[in-house]
């Protein structure tokens, strides 16, 4: 009776403590809850407290006598994009842009991980390639631009080009560094252990190099809109680039402004696949990295 009665004692001394170790787990859980989406919305607030203030100041600078042939204001500039979205200008335009964006990217991101890998795979090629690579790489893209022309002239195919071609460096020598990292002694112990160079390739050298290869598929996105658009600046009768530099021979800067604005849109569309892109890239990464 004596043990009987000190366990139910035990049990009911311990019984009221279960309730006071669940409440201040629930309130760390509810704190770490608002204390993340706090930041969030704190962070959001002054990203728009910090354009309001930017459009209002431009707003007053231009009502102070500011030359509206050089600086325009948000007004104008919003009024150049209601017209041009009622009369269809921006849609045309844009999906020109996007399309040039679009083929670019994956022609250039296709040669340029295939070549990253295959070439990375055979030391002594990727080796004598390298600083040609390198060198091609560092040409401004702009100045191939005028050769694209006489090659491809001023259609679709020039801007597609020069936008793959932006888009393959990045990709190639990404790829390439993620083969050339792979640890030799993982490739040693497959060779060890009877693997054939197949096994090699796609066992061991092609997982290692995923993260090289999706760094370069992240940062190549915004580089195929600046190649499709530098393409559209020099010589085009379509697309933003055109949009602006035909607004910008009529010396109309709202039409200038008012393309740079939806240029603006476009990127942070591609920011945030980015943004999808680099969480998946999370996966690839090892452990201890993160």
């Amino acid at each position: 009776m004596t043990a009987v009665a000190a366990s139910s004692s035990t049990s009911a001394s311990t019984t009221p403590k279960r309730p006071a170790a669940s409440g201040p787990v629930k309130e760390v859980r509810k704190r770490t809850w608002w204390g993340k989406h706090g930041h969030r919305t704190t962070v959001w607030s002054l990203r728009v407290t910090l354009l309001v203030a930017f459009l209002l100041l431009w707003q007053f600078a231009a009502f102070l006598g500011a030359n509206p042939m050089y600086f325009s204001n948000p007004v104008a500039v919003w009024d150049q994009l209601v017209d041009w979205i009622a009369d269809g200008t921006i849609a045309t335009h844009s999906w020109i842009t996007v399309q040039e964006v679009v083929l670019g990217y994956v022609i250039g991101a296709i040669f340029g991980a295939l070549l990253g890998f295959i070439l990375a795979s055979i030391h002594l090629i990727y080796e004598v390639l390298e600083p040609f690579m390198m060198a091609l790489y560092s040409i401004p893209k702009v100045a191939l631009a005028p050769l694209f022309i006489v090659w491809f002239g001023i259609g679709l195919d020039m801007k597609i080009i020069l936008a793959a071609v932006s888009v393959f460096f990045l990709v190639f020598l990404n790829t390439a560094a993620g083969v050339r990292e792979v640890d030799r002694g993982l490739i040693e112990a497959v060779r060890l252990m009877g693997g054939s160079k197949w096994d090699i390739a796609s066992k061991v050298v092609l997982p290692a190099s995923m993260v090289g290869l999706l760094t370069g598929l992240k940062v190549s996105i915004p580089y195929a809109l600046i190649g499709a658009v530098i393409g559209e600046l020099v010589a085009s009768n379509r697309g933003l680039g055109y949009l602006i530099n035909d607004s910008a021979a009529q010396f109309n800067t709202a039409g200038v402004f008012a393309a740079v604005v939806v240029l603006t849109v476009l990127a942070m569309l591609l920011n945030a696949i980015v943004g999808l892109i680099g969480s998946r890239t999370n996966r690839w990464k090892p452990l201890d990295s993160n």
